[in-house]
């Protein structure tokens, strides 16, 4: 039996996402039998990272209840400035917070996070670009690889995502 199986994740995706960020956990968390589907404003839309790699977006924003599913992931990159725009994805990540459900983010994904205002007292990091908005939106954060606050697992930039999908792996395996 596969790690994963029977665990559902949503893996949201906007243009110019880090490459990287949204691939590598994606297909992390499918070889360990994970259904992951990627979640954009649009389904069956074609969305091209910061450096040219595309993905099909399996289903819009509207066409899912994050009740269905067991995670939720967010990629960095220049997506999380457009991502945090979108109610439909902030209530997603509040709903998975409320749930305790895993919430991975990396890089710049802080930003959802910071609009879901779900940060105050947490342990995080981020690509350190953000440390003064994770801060004042009253997060702790670390220089760390990986921090895991209770159900929110947080990782700096590409150089980390081995250890970031570990514990990503490792929490959702938990619950």
């Amino acid at each position: 039996m596969k790690t994963l199986e029977n665990k559902k994740i949503i893996a949201l995706v906007e243009s110019e996402f880090e490459d990287l960020e949204l691939w590598y956990p994606l297909l992390y968390l499918r070889e360990e039998g994970g259904q992951v589907d990627v979640v954009g404003p649009k389904a069956k839309e074609k969305y091209i990272g910061k450096y040219g790699v595309p993905v099909i977006s399996d289903f819009a924003f509207t066409d899912i209840q994050a009740a269905d599913y067991d995670a939720i992931l967010v990629p960095g990159g220049w997506a999380p400035d457009k991502l945090r725009r979108y109610p439909e994805v902030l209530a997603m990540v509040q709903y998975m917070d409320d749930q305790k459900k895993p919430i991975g983010q990396i890089c710049h994904a802080g930003w959802v996070l910071i609009s879901a205002k779900i940060l105050k007292g947490r342990k995080v990091t981020s690509t350190p670009g953000i440390r003064d908005d994770m801060e004042n939106a009253g997060a702790i954060w670390l220089d760390e690889a990986v921090v895991v606050d209770e159900h929110i697992v947080s990782s700096r930039r590409p150089p980390d995502l081995g250890a970031y999908m570990k514990a990503f792996t490792a929490v959702l395996t938990a619950k």
